[in-house]
């Protein structure tokens, strides 16, 4: 059993150290924040591959028991006309259907499952540096408190200090020219929509995306071209003021956006659109990186969550089936640096095009130039998140 250390508590952490305990290591979890973590509220879609991810550790079942299903999708022009109608993932398998739910939502299942199985989770643990040696990894924290294990795991998101100790100087995380907001609107439901319906609007001025909860809430978000958000910008202006800044934008085309985002109260935040460039560095000798401190993507296909789902199932598969430690972090990077940059770019040209989100790879949303696309998930996905099927590993001197 391989001692692990996980810095960051969020999903990515979260999963990875519910994977490796189901593998049979040890993980402890050392989490920065001083309580559940820092979040803004947002809601996301998790998708039919993320769903798959998390029954490979057993947790699909806890997560479907927050937020609802989603289950087609249509796309709609400035004029609102419908472009597209699709079912939308895995349909007829309950626990692999998209699932609407707010991100805090997912962070805290994760953890209550992460405690609910005796593995140790650490609050206030803000990593300041690492030391590797032959032996053993060492994360040091804020504290003065540190911790050793064979294996360290850089699940500390998009401003990752292990990213940062992995390679200084590297490439940060950079503007991907969209601020996006998110609000909850209680007004009257828009037009186009039904139970488990997302609705998709390539505005004349903005990427919105809208559906309607079992309790008659609507989600929605917007993706708008524009200078990013300062820090100081975001804390001083009010909810309203947001409203008046983006309602406009919408207001011309011929859809029920502006009438959402008019209809939203205090439970309006907005956002920038960031991503890592690729070809960052992902591991060490017994350092490796997941989720959004390996391979951050601009939020337009909505994969973000499913891809760091994806990765703890295989860094865990790949330990668990690879002769030594350094062939397994091999293996985990040889089967998911193709998947994750193929999200990234596809996320960074929607992001261009202002196209709908969820347009990502192999399993996420239908691409939205297609009118009757297949929703068949991708057979070789599944044999990879599949906890019982051994991973592919690379022959030795390949």
């Amino acid at each position: 059993m391989a001692r692990i250390v996980v810095v960051g508590g969020g999903i990515a952490g979260t999963a990875a150290a519910l994977a490796l305990h189901k593998a049979g290591h040890g993980p402890v979890v050392h989490e920065a924040h001083p309580d559940t973590g820092e979040d803004i509220g947002a809601f996301m879609t998790l998708a039919s591959n993320g769903m798959r991810a998390l029954a490979g550790f057993d947790a699909e079942r806890a997560v479907a028991g927050v937020g609802f299903d989603v289950t087609a999708m249509n796309v709609l022009d400035a004029r609102g006309a419908e472009l597209a109608s699709v079912p939308l993932g895995e349909v007829e398998r309950p626990l692999a259907r998209y699932r609407c739910l707010r991100r805090a939502e997912l962070g805290a299942v994760l953890q209550r499952e992460v405690r609910r199985r005796g593995i140790p989770l650490r609050h206030g643990a803000r990593l300041t540096s690492v030391t590797e040696t032959e032996e053993e990894v060492t994360a040091h924290f804020a504290d003065g408190s540190s911790a050793a294990g064979d294996l360290l795991v850089g699940a500390d998101g998009l401003h990752s200090a292990v990213r940062g100790w992995l390679e200084p100087g590297g490439a940060g995380p950079e503007y991907a020219g969209q601020r996006v907001f998110y609000g909850y609107s209680t007004a009257a439901a828009p037009p186009v929509a039904g139970p488990g319906l997302i609705t998709m609007v390539r505005g004349s001025e903005a990427a919105f995306g809208y559906l309607v909860s079992p309790a008659g809430r609507t989600f929605w978000f917007a993706r708008v071209a524009a200078p990013p958000v300062g820090t100081e910008e975001r804390v001083r202006t009010a909810p309203a003021q947001w409203r008046a800044w983006l309602e406009p934008l919408l207001r011309p085309d011929r859809t029920p956006c502006a009438d959402i985002v008019a209809g939203t109260g205090e439970e309006l935040m907005v956002t920038n659109a960031l991503h890592l460039p690729a070809g960052n560095r992902w591991r060490s000798r017994r350092v490796v990186l997941i989720g959004d401190a390996a391979h951050a993507a601009s939020p337009a296909t909505g994969q973000g969550a499913s891809m760091a789902l994806e990765d703890a199932v295989v860094l865990a598969k790949a330990l668990r089936d690879a002769p030594s430690a350094e062939a397994a972090l091999a293996a985990y990077e040889d089967h998911r640096r193709p998947r994750t940059d193929l999200n990234t770019a596809t996320s960074a040209r929607l992001t261009a095009s202002r196209a709908p989100a969820g347009s990502g790879p192999q399993d996420g949303p239908p691409p939205e130039d297609s009118a009757r696309p297949s929703t068949r998930p991708d057979e070789a996905l599944l044999r990879l998140l599949d906890w019982d099927t051994p991973l592919p590993l690379r022959e030795p001197g390949a």
